[in-house]
């Protein structure tokens, strides 16, 4: 059994919305995961705070 599960959100540091099992990342992973796909915490917004735009 896999103990890995794929991210369900990428957050800025701090988010309130987080969950027990987060794990910080850099900003180059976190703009990688959002590349491949992982959606921008709509609470938080890191794809703005990273300058991050789709496409």
């Amino acid at each position: 059994m896999n103990a890995y599960s794929a991210p369900v959100y990428v957050h800025v540091g701090g988010c309130w919305n987080t969950g027990k099992r987060s794990a910080g990342v850099s900003r180059d992973q976190a703009l990688h995961a959002l590349a491949e796909g992982v959606p921008a915490c709509p609470h938080c917004r890191p794809d703005t705070e990273l300058g991050y735009v789709d496409g």
